[in-house]
């Protein structure tokens, strides 16, 4: 199987597993940016690049799987998002 660090799957963000490496090639699949803060949070994901890009793709979820009628209403969620990722620190 051939995969990047990270990449967007079918509205999935696919990952490796950082916390099992080097022993074990594990991958993660994020389906909110609930679960890439999480990820984030318990060090699944690593380095401030590949954090950055997971963030990105946590705001690129919380797009992709709105209900939103209305611009404003997807800026709000967009908001409260990135407030989220922000907030969250793996150490």
């Amino acid at each position: 199987m051939s995969l990047r660090t990270i990449e967007w799957r079918d509205g999935v963000v696919v990952t490796i597993d950082q916390t099992k490496l080097p022993t074990q090639e594990v991958y993660v699949e994020l389906k909110t940016c609930e679960d890439i803060a999480y990820a984030i949070k318990e060090m699944k994901v690593r380095g401030a690049p590949l954090i950055g890009v997971a963030a990105a793709m946590g705001l690129a979820l919380t797009a992709f799987r709105s209900k939103a009628r209305s611009r404003q209403d997807l800026m709000k969620e967009l908001e409260a998002s990135a407030k989220l990722l922000r907030e969250t620190r793996p150490t």
